[in-house]
């Protein structure tokens, strides 16, 4: 079926068109390589760059033959897939960077925890919670009883950016929530509180041949379960970073990455706990665009066509990306560009997305020499863009 399909390949295929989407199309524009998205609608934000862009699900069969047939390879933006549909595709010969395999890790929480352990990879306490309401608020409370107060629960597909977790503090905020995932058929799984030192990213690029790259340790900031802020190097002394990047490493190798992996972090009371993975460029890399040798989206393709990886060490002493959000007003942060660019050293990326109080609209990355100057001018530019400043982190006016 493949080869019959395959007169018009030709570069990158992505599945959905988001901001990740939009910043690989223009690291591929800039090595000669062109790229069809499958986008949700004609106005997601990597449609107004891509060459080529197909509307529709990213579970729909016809439509990723559809990309696959006119792709060199297929990629991603985002884990909201059908791994079946995929695993044939790869199974019919389709160049699928990452593979089903891998990409199943950032799309079940319970599959990637059992995975990791088995790699022996720390992760936190957890266990798999039954679909029946009663079972489960018993297990989850037997859990409690033996990791102890909070507990937390996590639907295993779905979340992100703080959706789908929930911390519960007794035995009757565990029931209320086990009966509402049961009411929509969510599968959850429960976890120990940590106590975080501090949250870490680290991102890693690795070929189909097994070569890989990976970028320094950051620091990131999640309020809400949104990240906020990263910063390098944050509070990460240089024998925390080595180890960081070493556990990033080996989460590569056991999950069998290609393109690049995102692996969040728990440093607690000296041990490092991995909490999630992403599959793909992740907001936690952004930072790379503006202060690293290559960017995490220039890696990712050159990763996913074999090709070898660039420098990824920092390209200064430290760096400050903020996240960009939508002003309470609704307001466009590309009529405050202005005020924004007159912050020194503020690079400023715009994701082409309608504003929306609270919606991710763009970052800002400023390197330098000291952490808290640079720090204070990202904040100040993405302040000036009409960002709001979560309240308790501290941002100087």
């Amino acid at each position: 079926m493949l080869s019959s399909m395959r007169n018009e390949a030709h570069g990158i295929g992505i599945v959905g068109a988001g901001q990740l989407a939009r910043m690989t199309i223009q690291a591929a524009s800039a090595l000669g390589i062109d790229s069809v998205v499958l986008a949700s609608g004609p106005d997601d934000a990597a449609t107004q760059l891509a060459g080529r862009v197909l509307v529709g699900s990213p579970r729909d069969s016809g439509q990723l033959w559809a990309l696959a047939a006119r792709s060199e390879v297929l990629t991603f933006d985002h884990e909201h897939v059908d791994l079946e549909l995929l695993a044939t595709l790869e199974r019919a010969g389709v160049a699928v960077r990452p593979g089903a395999t891998t990409l199943s890790m950032g799309v079940d929480k319970a599959l990637m925890r059992r995975t990791l352990a088995a790699a022996g990879i720390a992760v936190p306490a957890h266990a798999l919670l039954d679909a029946d309401p009663d079972r489960a608020t018993a297990e989850a409370v037997a859990f409690g009883g033996t990791y102890g107060w909070p507990v937390v629960l996590k639907a295993t597909r779905g979340g992100y950016d703080g959706r789908g977790v929930w911390p519960a503090a007794n035995a009757a905020q565990v029931e209320v929530r086990c009966r509402r995932a049961a009411e929509s058929g969510t599968t959850m799984l429960v976890e120990n509180h940590v106590d975080i030192d501090v949250e870490l990213a680290v991102l890693v690029a690795r070929r189909p041949n097994g070569d890989l790259a990976v970028w320094p340790a950051v620091e990131t900031t999640q309020v809400s379960g949104m990240c906020r802020e990263v910063l390098l190097p944050g509070r990460v002394d240089a024998a925390l970073e080595e180890r960081a990047r070493a556990l990033g490493e080996q989460v590569a190798v056991a999950v069998g990455a290609t393109g690049v992996l995102a692996i969040e972090m728990f440093s607690s009371g000296g041990a490092l706990l991995v909490n999630e993975l992403a599959a793909r460029p992740h907001n936690s890399g952004h930072w790379t665009m503006d202060g690293s040798v290559t960017s995490q989206f220039e890696n990712h393709v050159r990763a996913i066509f074999d090709w070898p990886l660039g420098d990824v060490a920092a390209s200064a002493p430290a760096v400050a990306s903020v996240n960009v959000l939508g002003s309470p007003d609704g307001g466009s942060p590309v009529a405050r560009l202005r005020a924004a660019l007159a912050v020194e050293g503020a690079h400023v990326h715009l994701y082409g997305k309608s504003p929306v109080p609270g919606r991710k609209l763009g970052h800002v990355t400023v390197c330098g020499t000291d952490l808290a100057d640079v720090r204070d001018r990202a904040w100040r530019c993405a302040v000036a863009l009409g960002t709001p400043v979560p309240s308790g982190l501290l941002v100087a006016p």
